[in-house]
């Protein structure tokens, strides 16, 4: 104390310590869900995929049970209540993108912390994060209101039915993969539009197409499309095409492709300019 006064007397600046250490992972996601906590563009979208994707269960539910006189033997001894009401989750979930690069705050993001293999894993887990979160959330709500609508059919299922469970906590589980897909798909094609574009296409435009192939090669191909494990995880009853693999194994094969996707796009990410 009496040193730095000495110095100060006779005029020679003190400056502060030099920063020890350096910034590291658990900084980066701290900074990264600071900054997904001070948008409020955030609030709104989690709020809105909670409403559409419920809203959309629980109208699909109302007309299956307004409408279930009609409805055939046939159409009734495959009936999936459990899947019918996260049907929303389900196909809203496909939709989820995340880029900052239309915005530019990747650069940002990188001038606060120029490791960029940090800041990529930041930004991936906690996007997972909070997207599970989310989408666990709404899962559990749009299953219980859908049941409560289907009571009039006597068809309604419950947590403790096989399969149930999983498919509701698969379908959240699907949804996350869905958007750290796009995530990926966002750090290798760095455009907004061109990731909607090609998510798109690969998770709808794709496997509509391949319905129009022989039946000999659709039932090769379909297994390995990446749409199949929103399909198999989320069903409860005997899956219609015999030809996918178990509920797990159909999630796993899109659980690859994903990861191939997150190390491509975390390499480019590495070597490209913001």
């Amino acid at each position: 104390m009496a040193a730095t006064t000495t110095r100060q007397a006779q005029g020679v600046p003190v400056l502060p310590p030099p920063p020890t250490g350096r910034a590291g992972f658990s900084g980066t996601l701290r900074s990264e869900f600071t900054k997904i906590r001070s948008v409020r563009s955030t609030y709104w979208t989690l709020l809105v995929l909670l409403a559409i994707s419920i809203g959309i269960g629980a109208a699909i539910c109302a007309g299956t049970a307004a409408n279930w006189n009609q409805t055939s033997a046939a159409d009734r001894a495959i009936f999936d209540a459990t899947q019918v009401s996260i049907a929303g989750l389900f196909y809203l979930g496909q939709l989820v993108i995340a880029s900052e690069y239309s915005t530019g705050m990747i650069r940002t993001s990188l001038t606060a912390m120029p490791r960029r293999v940090t800041v990529y894993a930041a930004k991936a887990l906690v996007f997972a994060v909070i997207a599970l979160a989310v989408t666990l959330v709404a899962a559990f709500i749009a299953f219980f209101l859908g049941q409560a609508l289907l009571a009039s059919t006597h068809e309604n299922a419950t947590l403790s039915e096989p399969n149930v469970l999983r498919a509701v906590i698969g379908s959240a589980l699907y949804v996350t993969l869905c958007g750290l897909f796009a995530f990926a798909a966002g750090a290798i094609f760095r455009h907004t539009a061109a990731t909607i574009t090609a998510i798109i296409g690969l998770l709808f435009v794709i496997p509509i197409l391949i319905h129009l192939l022989p039946s000999s090669w659709y039932d090769d191909i379909v297994r390995w499309m990446p749409d199949s494990a929103g399909t198999a995880i989320t069903a409860t009853v005997a899956p219609q095409n015999s030809h996918l693999f178990s509920p797990w194994g159909q999630f796993s094969v899109f659980a690859v492709y994903t990861a191939i996707l997150l190390v491509v796009g975390g390499i480019l990410f590495l070597k490209r300019d913001a």
